[in-house]
């Protein structure tokens, strides 16, 4: 949902609802399909397809069971589908962008795979990194962070990453489960370890 210009001025993304479950992220269950899934995969995609699975809390730490997240990426060659981006792409059809809704209980998941190294506005690399947007009741703006891997030497030297304190960088920080191609990262909207969202 984008913010709509009014007489009045700018109305939130949200005003009343949510309505992302029954229009965004049906699911199957409601009268028509997804318009977008929670795989990036396309018959074409090369490196190596992984799962990004967790739960999302609210302040209370109680599960938010109707939030909706979307994610964008590089490919595994760190290159974005998009026209700013003037490599060359070798998986053609790959978009690097999914939506999924959270279940009763918080849960998301995404198919995908993992990003490879991206330059900064500055031609620096960048870890590997999974943009994250995040859509909920209550929050009148979406909010943005990031999902690097806790397996990435990279991150050690990450200019975005390095703007965050130490002890916070955990809440942006995927793990990888043990014997699965698989990260796991929950978020938490606000209170005790809340996720470290940025400002864009």
């Amino acid at each position: 949902m984008q913010d709509s210009v009014t007489p009045d001025g700018i109305t939130p993304s949200q005003t009343v609802g949510p309505f992302f479950k029954y229009g965004l992220t049906p699911n199957g269950e409601y009268a028509w399909n997804d318009a977008f899934t929670n795989s990036t995969l396309t018959p074409d995609v090369t490196g190596e397809r992984i799962r990004i699975e967790g739960r999302v809390f609210d302040g209370d730490g109680v599960a938010v069971p109707d939030c909706m997240l979307e994610i964008w990426q590089a490919d595994a060659q760190g290159r974005f589908a998009d026209p700013q981006d003037k490599r060359a792409l070798p998986n053609a059809s790959f978009r690097g962008f999914a939506r999924c809704g959270t279940d009763k209980d918080g849960n998301y998941a995404f198919e995908t795979i993992k990003p490879g190294t991206v330059p900064d506005p500055d031609g620096k690399p960048q870890a590997p990194h999974i943009l994250l947007a995040v859509f909920g009741r209550g929050m009148l703006r979406h909010l943005y962070t990031r999902i690097y891997f806790g397996d990435e030497a990279g991150n050690a030297a990450d200019p975005v990453l390095a703007l965050v304190p130490t002890e916070r960088r955990a809440t942006l920080t995927a793990v990888r489960e043990a014997g699965k191609p698989a990260y796991r990262l929950d978020l938490r909207l606000q209170g005790d370890n809340e996720t470290v969202f940025f400002d864009v």
